[in-house]
């Protein structure tokens, strides 16, 4: 239960019917016992009181996304030019990612509310429109140019023009989204967290030596060189993006309405211990795989690529390529079909947060479990971004271009949305008594502070 919305778990198979009982029974107010939903036939047994890959969800997926074709292309152009010298990055973005996507998780489970709500209740109104219009352009470009790799991919396993197979899959995500409930597509986007696994086979077929990579990820050659420098500052870019912020604060919201039993933690503090252990173990495991696949795919093309000479890598699907010949046909065949499966993954992800966070600003209703005629402003908002994402692949776009102002656009947004994120954090009057414990705040802080000083030190060697 959340704000009167209950769903009938002998519904699940006619999804549109359970949506409809979802929006009448919105306008309903006040709390219904346990004794009461059980008498109507409603499922009251705790949503994650099950195994643990049950608990895995919002992390999950917003790990797993992290890693889209546009960050396959940072990671390989980093092993590619300084072979294992980008390994020890893992080591400082894990528990950098960790602290702030805990936070988010914790902020959006606590309050009920997503990230973007709650900094318009309690921010300056120019900061929400600055940081959330900021987002939608960057998530846009990003989008763009996952999809334009996606293309790109197929047509090197395929033959055929590119800009097609790319306006497929931007199609096919959107109708996805928008025909699918979200307990049955969240399920979707578990299963293609797999498509990752491919990063993982791939060092199966290319001989590793792994005490030479164990070295060099724990007693790393700092070099400081602006080249080096500017590869650094790319990948904690790419790992730590401000779209997943949003995405999994609103995705924790998803699941506190789609539990009648549920309800936010500052109502209910006595469920607060199970959460937490459940958000902590999500976010764990996300962001762990998050980073186990960066560090594959850093891995694989230091191996092959860097070691055969092969230097520069622009896109996903010219690493895909580089690979063939050094590697093998069946390296690169699995390294081609990660890059369709993570953008299937990412792109759900990038237009969902643009939505979350444009209808949290403006106070429209926001759930991937409502019908579109339920939610018309925030599913237009998903379909903008998209069909825009799809429009520019017919252009004269240049996707390493976007990219590049996809990262400037994304490091000037993420160090003031990870400051406003560990206020609210620290704030009764945001958390009640739930406020971030010590460990968490420090490790919040922390990565605010680090993603601040990429951010300067883009902006440094851009200039010269």
């Amino acid at each position: 239960m959340q704000n009167g919305n209950y769903r009938l778990t002998s519904w699940a198979t006619a999804p549109y019917k359970a949506r409809a009982w979802t929006q009448q029974c919105s306008a309903l107010n006040g709390r219904v016992s346990r004794a009461a939903l059980s008498m109507v036939g409603m499922d009251t047994t705790p949503r994650h009181h099950g195994s643990w890959t049950s608990k895995l969800g919002p992390g999950l997926v917003a790990g797993a996304a992290d890693d889209d074709p546009s960050g396959i292309a940072t990671y390989s152009q980093a092993g590619a030019q300084f072979g294992f010298g980008m390994l020890w990055t893992v080591l400082l973005t894990y528990p950098l990612m960790v602290g702030i996507q805990m936070t988010s998780a914790r902020i959006g489970r606590v309050t009920g509310r997503g990230l973007a709500s709650n900094i318009r209740r309690h921010c300056p109104a120019p900061l929400l429109y600055g940081i959330v219009s900021l987002l939608v352009v960057a998530n846009t470009i990003n989008i763009a140019a996952d999809i334009a790799a996606m293309g790109q991919a197929v047509q090197l396993l395929a033959g055929g023009p590119a800009p097609l197979y790319a306006a497929g899959f931007g199609v096919l995500s959107l109708l996805l989204q928008i025909v699918i409930p979200y307990q049955r597509y969240v399920r979707i986007l578990k299963w293609l967290t797999l498509a990752l696994l491919a990063y993982v086979a791939t060092l199966l077929v290319v001989r590793v030596p792994w005490l030479e990579v164990l070295r060099e990820t724990v007693l790393p050659h700092l070099r400081w060189t602006p080249a080096w420098l500017t590869t650094v500052v790319a990948v904690l870019g790419t790992t730590i993006s401000p779209y997943m912020f949003f995405w999994q604060s609103s995705q924790e919201v998803e699941e506190l309405r789609a539990d009648p039993q549920a309800e936010a933690l500052k109502r209910a503090p006595e469920q607060a211990d199970e959460e937490y252990r459940r958000i902590k173990l999500d976010t764990l495991i996300g962001m762990g795989f998050s980073n186990l696949v960066a560090f594959c795919i850093m891995l694989t093309t230091a191996i092959t690529l860097h070691a055969h000479g092969v230097r520069d890598i622009a896109t996903s699907a010219q690493a895909a390529s580089a690979l063939r010949p050094v590697a093998g046909e069946f390296a690169f065949i699995l390294f081609t079909l990660g890059i369709v499966g993570t953008g299937l993954l990412a792109i759900p992800v990038l237009a969902g947060s643009a939505a979350y966070a444009v209808a949290g600003t403006f106070q429209w209703r926001n759930s991937l479990e409502l019908a579109p005629s339920a939610a018309r402003k925030f599913y237009g908002i998903i379909a903008a971004s998209t069909l825009a994402g799809v429009a520019l692949g017919f252009t004269h776009f240049d996707p390493i271009q976007a990219l590049y102002w996809s990262a400037v656009i994304n490091g000037v947004i993420a160090v003031p949305v990870m400051a406003v994120m560990m206020h609210l954090g620290g704030q009764p009057s945001v958390m009640g008594e739930q406020v971030l414990p010590g460990w968490l705040k420090a490790l919040g802080w922390l990565c605010t502070a680090a993603m601040a000083t990429a951010v300067a030190a883009m902006f440094m060697t851009a200039a010269n």
